[in-house]
């Protein structure tokens, strides 16, 4: 016998359909773990902030990031690690068989100074090649920023010296200083140099090794990072006599508290277990 009071079936609302290679974000449908509660749907509009664009590059694999619109005229590529070493190659790719900038890139502990360098790419269509030459071992995050780029500050610009082919020019700073500006150019002609970031005597901490075709229509400009003290920058012009360059290094932010626990060459106590 049937009752009055019996529940109605329960209407069943189907689920979105997703097609193949549709995100799920964007089918109404949040991953899990995608957000604080299983089940939650994904938000429609995220901040610039929450966004986490970078790639994770295993030991000798390959990313690029093709730019096609000629509006863009730089892009700032920014390479970390988890605190293992960082080695990579980076190259620019405008057209067949055409590499006008390219750069090789080591540092010694990627997540303490990761790198971030600004590579100009005027006249599209460009493509950023990044290739992660460590050891599987060793992965690397990498990023390609096309808006929000770093400039050089106006004392960068102004502080800018000749350095001869074959010369170098070391720029010391102070412990308090936390990350500095290294801006790169010509006159038109091609652009050889090799930049390097000491801790100590040949303590090589970051090592950039960098070619420009055209040193006036594509300079180099990066910021290092320069925790603790005994920082010095190194700039080293490998083209031969005839292909100067202007090299400008200033200190890009300042530390508001001085720390007096940064040993240089590490925290390492003279004497071994003294006061014990």
């Amino acid at each position: 016998m049937l009752s009055l009071f019996s529940a109605a079936p329960a209407l069943r609302v189907p689920a979105p359909i997703m097609q193949i290679g549709q995100p799920m974000a964007a089918a109404g449908v949040a991953p899990v773990g995608a957000t604080g509660m299983e089940g939650a749907i994904a938000p429609t509009k995220r901040g610039p902030a929450a966004v986490d664009s970078s790639i994770l590059v295993q030991g000798g694999s390959l990313r690029t990031w093709s730019y096609r619109s000629p509006a863009v005229e730089q892009v700032q590529v920014v390479l970390s690690t988890e605190g293992r070493p960082l080695d990579a190659d980076i190259e620019l790719w405008h057209g067949p068989d055409n590499t006008p900038c390219k750069m090789r890139v080591y540092v010694e502990n990627g997540k303490l100074r990761p790198f971030s360098a600004v590579i100009e790419t005027p006249r599209g269509p460009n493509t950023v090649a990044i290739r992660n030459i460590g050891q599987i071992e060793f992965p690397i995050a990498a990023d390609v920023l096309a808006d929000a780029v770093d400039n050089p500050s106006p004392d960068c610009l102004s502080s800018s010296t000749t350095v001869q082919g074959g010369a170098l020019r070391t720029y010391p700073f102070d412990p308090s200083v936390d990350s500095v500006e290294v801006l790169l150019k010509t006159d038109g002609r091609p652009l050889n140099a090799r930049i390097e970031l000491l801790q100590g005597p040949n303590n090589n901490k970051q090592v950039i090794e960098l070619y420009t075709e055209d040193g006036l229509d594509r300079p180099f400009f990066c910021i290092l990072e320069t925790p603790g003290s005994g920082n010095v920058v190194r700039i080293v012009n490998t083209a031969p006599v005839e292909f100067p360059m202007t090299a400008g290094v200033v200190p890009h932010s300042i530390s508001s508290d001085m720390s007096n626990g940064a040993v240089l060459g590490g925290d390492v106590i003279m004497g071994g277990d003294v006061g014990r």
